[in-house]
């Protein structure tokens, strides 16, 4: 991805907030690097350099400023710009896979040399994969530092450095003190929820998100309630709780979380900026769909769409396949039957089945069609076993290939695993039938191959215009 260095330079001179992450700002004069919406004094341009990412002006020399934060900056969508095979290293960086492996095992995961992989990310990034993840893991490590009262300990395990030791040289080597001399205060108190912002570029649409969230949240498990996204979930056999809602002032959520270990925060607070689509950029994605006088009346409606993620990739393939010929509400009841009958209880507090505890299941136990109910049954032991991979690094026709091998599993429910579990902002379900039939009303196009085609327009942000389609079906149907 080249910068193109009259816009950031007038990005910079504006302090535009549309272009906050998407570039950072290296200062030779002081060595310090910055978002473009710092609100120190601009130094002079002769004085500046541009740099890709926070990794690349790291790896350059530069230290994060302390006034503007870059730890804080929404984040970049790994997709722009960037080869696939760098999109989906990125995602196994984020989920830890450099914290206690290799550079050489994470490009063997991904089927090429580490020295063409150190390749691809100087081209794409400015920064080799190291890099990358010691950024991640400092920033992230400032973060809780400056937004909670974890231990400097807590800190430093929940970022993944593995010892305090290497957490206090690596923090002491980019900023010149130790970590303890920048925690502005006392923290919450024990046993408080930990609280964690997490920015997005604005527009936002919290609601959108959240009425769909709530509409397919399994009984007992997830929930929306005055607003807040809640969930239970499991760490390491025991429970926890998590609240998520739109900040009322800043463009951030506010995420609170009751965990009895913070071992695996950094992962979590990583599948919720999946989940809520935090990384979208919506300059570029309007930019694109505008073109589209439907879009971007849709757009104007409707500003800030976002393609929600799934928390658990098992959890929403089974969606799917209940919810195959039958209403959102009658898949939302049939997959709390599901969580009652066979998940783990604890007091109060229903955890949505694993895939080994369903691949022991009958056909009929579970409430539905046979042939659905196989299907399900089949995919938990293909899971189980490894045949299917729901993890965000593969690949999309991967997936897909691996899901349709299954019986029961169409080409649409494969489609809207792998449009939610990998997050892809380009997958398009073209044959599902509530957007053939908004778009015949809206374009007059009469089946799925001219919505396909007229979908290219679209490209590479069409999951969100199937969303605004979604979402403009319901408001004719309503």
């Amino acid at each position: 991805m080249e910068l193109d260095l009259t816009t950031c330079e007038q990005a910079r001179q504006t302090r535009d907030p549309r272009f906050d992450g998407r570039f950072y700002v290296g200062v030779k004069s002081t060595g310090i690097y910055c978002r473009p919406i710092c609100p120190a004094r601009l130094p002079k341009v002769e004085n500046i350099t541009f740099f890709r990412s926070a990794a690349a002006a790291s790896e350059a020399g530069f230290r994060p400023c302390l006034r503007c934060r870059p730890e804080a900056a929404p984040g970049t969508p790994a997709w722009h710009g960037t080869s696939t095979t760098v999109t989906r290293a990125l995602r196994l960086i984020q989920e830890g896979a450099l914290d206690q492996s290799s550079v050489s095992a994470l490009a063997d995961r991904l089927g090429i040399t580490s020295r063409h992989l150190g390749r691809l990310f100087r081209r794409h990034l400015g920064a080799p994969p190291l890099a990358v993840a010691k950024t991640r893991r400092l920033q992230f490590a400032k973060k809780l530092i400056n937004e909670t009262g974890l231990s400097m300990t807590e800190v430093a395990m929940a970022a993944g450095y593995g010892s305090v030791r290497r957490f206090n040289d690596h923090f002491r080597q980019v900023y010149g003190r130790p970590p303890s001399v920048l925690r502005a205060g006392a923290g919450p108190a024990a046993g408080d929820p930990l609280v964690i912002h997490l920015p997005y570029r604005a527009p936002y649409c919290w609601e959108s998100i959240a009425a769909f969230l709530a509409k397919r949240a399994v009984p007992g498990v997830e929930w929306v309630s005055d607003g807040a996204w809640h969930r239970h979930i499991a760490l390491d056999g025991q429970v926890g709780h998590i609240e998520v809602n739109d900040h009322p002032t800043e463009q951030a959520l506010v995420c609170r979380l009751t965990l009895p270990s913070t071992a695996a925060l950094y992962s979590l607070v990583e599948r919720l900026r999946i989940l809520f689509d935090l990384n979208a950029d919506p300059r570029e994605i309007d930019g694109t769909l505008s073109r589209d006088p439907v879009l971007q009346r849709l757009q104007h409606e409707h500003p800030g769409i976002r393609v929600p993620g799934g928390w658990d990739g098992f959890e929403l393939a089974v969606r799917a396949i209940v919810g195959q010929q039958i209403s959102v509400i009658g898949a939302t009841t049939v997959m709390g039957r599901i969580a009652a009958r066979f998940g783990e209880r604890s007091g109060d507090v229903t955890l949505f089945p694993t895939p080994r505890q369903l691949m022991r299941a009958a056909p009929t136990d579970l409430p539905m069609p046979q042939a659905r109910a196989r299907a399900i049954i089949e995919l938990a032991g293909a899971v189980t076993g490894g045949t299917v991979n729901l993890d965000r690094w593969v690949e999309a026709d991967s997936l897909r290939e691996s899901l349709i091998a299954i019986k029961g599993i169409g080409e649409w429910t494969a489609g809207y695993i792998a449009l939610r579990v990998l997050s892809d902002p380009d997958a398009f379900l073209h044959s599902d039938l509530v957007l053939l039939k908004v778009a015949q009303r809206l374009y007059g196009d009469r089946n799925a191959a001219a919505l396909l085609e007229r979908s290219a327009d679209w490209r590479p942000w069409r999951a969100y215009a199937g969303m605004h389609l979604w979402r403009a079906a319901a408001q004719l149907n309503g």
